[in-house]
């Protein structure tokens, strides 16, 4: 077999792998081309790093693992990153699974990196508030931007989900937003009093000044030039807005997010709502994304543990 004849080989595999994932796994076309770009990364060392004529079925446990030395020692590649190309990897396998090109998945039974657990950042209430307080609601921007923090603190959005946000997607009278998730999963999310009055006001007396491009009319935020935000505008200005505040914590779009899962399970929420409301697949995200300071946890012990209760009797 030739170089050419096994590059193609590769590029058939990875059109079947795309297949899969558009049609048995609906996932969203970012993390389609994440996952084809794994491949990428794996067939580049094969064929070109490690001058290997190898089709992917042929690929063993003992290839990988060198892989994966390669990433940590040549690359210098994070644990985080590393574990992350090695999911889209597993992904291209268990397609070839599924498609019965491959009895076993070889990555199945390689150790990936450890990555050291590290709780995201998270805001008090009076944090958020004071980053709300923070705008000049007379300027325009302004009434938009605390809107969308209001919506994403009191929601729990990802930040594209935030600026994929729909105006069909939004439900005034029973007081929900239907969200397009990761995977193009849908879920129904409660909105508060104060976030439905800030989304429909922004909208009525704000939005309605601006003049949608074509296609971005049915977009909720809107840029002055009528076009939908972008992650990266979303993260600036919550960067800027806690400035202002003057909170010198690390903070992102995420840190939102994060607040709104801790405050839910401070305020006694189960762990299930919690995953439902979040979007999470797996209970344990949740668990690993909601974290109780150790106040609260030894406040709850006291207050509902059997054993603490008796002695305050």
């Amino acid at each position: 077999m030739t170089i050419e004849e096994c590059k193609n080989a590769w590029q058939l595999e990875k059109k079947d792998f795309e297949a899969f994932l558009m049609i048995d796994k609906s996932l969203s076309k970012n993390t389609l081309d994440a996952y084809v770009h794994d491949v990428n990364i794996l067939q580049e060392y094969l064929l070109e790093y490690k001058k290997m004529i190898i089709l992917p079925q042929d690929v063993q446990e003992g290839v990988l693992q060198d892989f994966l030395c390669y990433l940590t020692m040549d690359i210098g590649l994070s644990s985080t990153s590393q574990n992350r190309l090695v999911s889209g990897i597993k992904a291209f396998y268990k397609s070839m699974l599924y498609n019965d090109k491959i009895e076993t998945n070889p990555i199945d039974v390689i150790d990936t990196p450890k990555i050291p657990k590290r709780l995201p950042q998270v805001l008090s209430i009076d944090e958020i508030d004071a980053i709300e307080k923070t705008f000049d609601l007379s300027k325009p921007d302004n009434v938009r931007n605390r809107c969308i923090i209001e919506t994403m603190y009191s929601c729990g959005l990802r930040v594209s989900e935030l600026v994929n946000l729909k105006i069909e997607d939004i439900n005034f009278e029973d007081s929900f937003l239907l969200i397009k998730g990761k995977g193009s999963k849908e879920r129904l999310v409660p909105i508060g009093n104060s976030g439905r009055k800030l989304i429909k006001d922004y909208i009525h007396y704000t939005r309605c000044h601006i003049k949608p491009q074509q296609g971005e009319e049915s977009y909720v935020f809107l840029n002055r030039r009528g076009k939908h935000l972008t992650r990266v505008f979303v993260f600036t200005m919550i960067k800027n807005a806690a400035a202002a505040a003057g909170i010198l914590k690390n903070i992102s779009p995420h840190t939102l997010r994060h607040s709104f899962a801790t405050h839910l399970l401070e305020g006694g929420a189960n762990l299930r709502s919690i995953q439902m409301m979040l979007g999470h697949e797996y209970i344990t995200t949740t668990e690993i994304y909601t974290h109780i300071n150790t106040d609260y946890l030894f406040d709850s012990i006291l207050s509902f543990h059997p054993r603490y209760n008796a002695r305050k009797k």
